[in-house]
């Protein structure tokens, strides 16, 4: 293995060990869309009304360019990004937002729409795993972002994917596999967790890749992982990798919102026109179906993606040529539109949700809107303001980064500027 470059200051790869920093805690946020991938901080203390801005705590500038969003377990933030030269990794102490370790991962990925990479980093134990837009994956020790082992989407996997705007999905951890959506010839692989050695690739599923991010799931108690593909949605069994059942739905261009899975029903939605389903599992012996409960234009979600709060749907739906985009509360199992902001703020962008409140990040402000998440209507009890814009412009010039919460501190990216707020009680 080639040897990282990194940053590591005295004394911190003893103190990481001795009060291991990768122990994931309920106030953590490990991963894509936090603890269980559902964007909903269940654990958190916080405030939610803000007569007061709250208290900035620290910015780091050198995250570099990125739609990377954080992982933040223990007293260590982890995070990509990329320079004129290199994508990298690196680790930041919680408290003071000081660098603990960079490490070069390779070749800048470079993209009309913004360079370095756009999936967040998988916190598992005292591993880190992360994929990078033109598709590799790599292992890194959490304590100092030494190399572990690496592969690459079309190198190792004749990978495909469905867009020129590169790799964006966010790898899962289960167990001792990685999940990772090559595309190509069984699209999604099961990795060994310590070694990358190819545990298995999904049987009967060959598409080619979306931008989206998997989720796993046990309906009838059979464990499996769901993802997009460019031709639809997928269910393989995570013991073999064998595809358990396929929805198809048109997504063309993109889909990129990681679904969204309750009670045997799987929600999914993607832009460009696309709308959402809502689809209802069963199961006949050991055959699964995938049935259409409802398809509607109501959510057309571009990559901000939803929360399940409470039986209801929440995110903003975007399409320039229909009327009355915005924010919009669905209810899950009917589709039927309980509130729509419309065209106004917060605009469109990211949410994630925590004590029954959204908290909506707006693309073009950098903005977030702080609201009740109720099937009643919007109701807003603050803002949270960036208090500064990042130098590194790009075509669109938005915050495409999703916001965190953990621990009682609110983390916000604008390329390589990254922001810690304080939103203790």
């Amino acid at each position: 293995m080639r040897k990282a470059t990194s940053v590591t200051p005295s004394g911190w790869s003893i103190f990481l060990a001795l009060i291991g920093p990768n122990l994931c805690l309920a106030a953590d946020w490990p991963q894509w869309r936090g603890p269980d991938r559902t964007a909903v901080a269940s654990k958190e203390s916080i405030r939610t009304e803000f007569a007061e801005p709250p208290k900035l705590l620290w910015t780091f500038k050198e995250a570099g360019a990125g739609y990377s969003s954080p992982a933040v377990v223990g007293d260590v933030v982890y995070c990509l990004g990329s320079d004129e030269e290199h994508d990298f990794a690196f680790a930041l102490n919680r408290n003071t937002g000081e660098r603990l370790w960079r490490t070069n991962l390779g070749p800048a990925f470079r993209e009309s729409r913004g360079n370095g990479p756009r999936g967040s980093p998988t916190v598992d134990g005292d591993l880190l795993f992360c994929v990078r837009g033109g598709g590799e994956i790599h292992c890194l020790a959490t304590n100092d972002g030494q190399l572990v082992w690496s592969k690459s989407a079309r190198r190792d996997f004749g990978g495909r994917l469905m867009s020129g705007w590169g790799y964006s999905e966010s790898p899962l951890v289960d167990g001792d596999r990685v999940i990772y959506t090559p595309g190509g010839n069984g699209a999604i692989v099961a990795l060994r967790r310590t070694t990358g050695e190819t545990i298995w690739r999904a049987e009967g599923l060959s598409d080619e890749a979306a931008h989206s991010s998997p989720i796993v799931a046990e309906p009838f108690g059979v464990r499996q992982y769901i993802n997009l593909t460019r031709r639809g949605v997928a269910g393989v069994r995570a013991r073999d990798g064998k595809l358990l059942w396929f929805y198809g739905r048109s997504q063309s261009i993109a889909a990129i919102p990681t679904p969204v899975y309750h009670d045997h029903h799987v929600f999914v939605t993607s832009g460009y026109g696309s709308g959402c389903d809502l689809i209802r599992l069963t199961k006949d012996g050991e055959e699964f179906r995938a049935e259409k409960v409802y398809h509607n234009k109501a959510m057309i979600n571009h990559h901000g993606g939803v929360v399940l709060l409470n039986g209801h749907i929440y995110g903003h739906s975007y399409e320039p040529r229909r009327e009355a985009p915005g924010w919009t509360c669905l209810d899950f199992l009917t589709g039927e539109v309980k509130w729509k902001l419309g065209n106004t703020r917060p605009g469109k962008g990211a949410v994630i949700a925590a004590e029954g409140h959204l908290f909506c990040y707006d693309e073009d402000t950098g903005i977030v809107h702080v609201g009740l998440a109720s099937p009643e209507g919007w109701k807003e009890t603050g803002q949270i303001k960036p208090p500064t814009r990042s130098s590194i412009r790009t075509r669109d010039n938005k915050f495409w980064a999703h916001p965190v919460l953990a621990g009682g501190r609110l983390y916000l990216r604008d390329q390589d500027l990254i922001f810690c707020f304080d939103l203790s009680p």
